[in-house]
């Protein structure tokens, strides 16, 4: 139940910052999806958010989850560790965001992200915490 509440809380915080520019660098928000299309993120100064459309490994839903959906997105707020497999009903992939090739990196504040052809990793420099998701496989540190 912590490890939910914490995750709704980063999520919320991170859909905020989403939503809101940055006033000092409203320049550093970026949305963009992996080289194949199957991976979507949103990066800000508040963190980053990542969702997956297509993957072959499964995070089942807490127990007091009852409306639906998928546990597919991927949360690290600034400063906090990140969350993985959060469930959600709604739809958060940035659709028609532009194609980030492998080895390009996007940065916003103290987090960056980064296509690899094992996925997408996004970090924060401010505390080694990270989450790496792909098709195959994904980790949070």
């Amino acid at each position: 139940m912590t490890i939910i509440k914490h995750a709704l809380i980063a999520l919320t915080a991170v859909a905020a910052a989403a939503v809101l520019p940055a006033a000092a660098h409203a320049d550093q928000s970026y949305q963009f999806q992996s080289p194949t299309g199957n991976v979507g993120c949103s990066l800000n100064p508040g963190g980053a958010t990542c969702e997956i459309n297509s993957y072959t490994w499964f995070i089942p839903p807490p127990p007091d989850y009852l409306v639906g959906g998928r546990g597919n997105v991927f949360l690290l707020a600034r400063g906090a560790e990140p969350a993985a497999g959060v469930w959600h009903s709604d739809h958060q992939f940035p659709d028609g965001a532009p194609r980030l090739d492998y080895g390009q990196s996007r940065t916003a504040g103290t987090i960056s992200c980064t296509s690899e052809p094992a996925g997408i990793t996004c970090t924060d420099s401010s505390t080694g915490h990270f989450f790496r998701v792909s098709r195959e496989s994904y980790r949070v540190g």
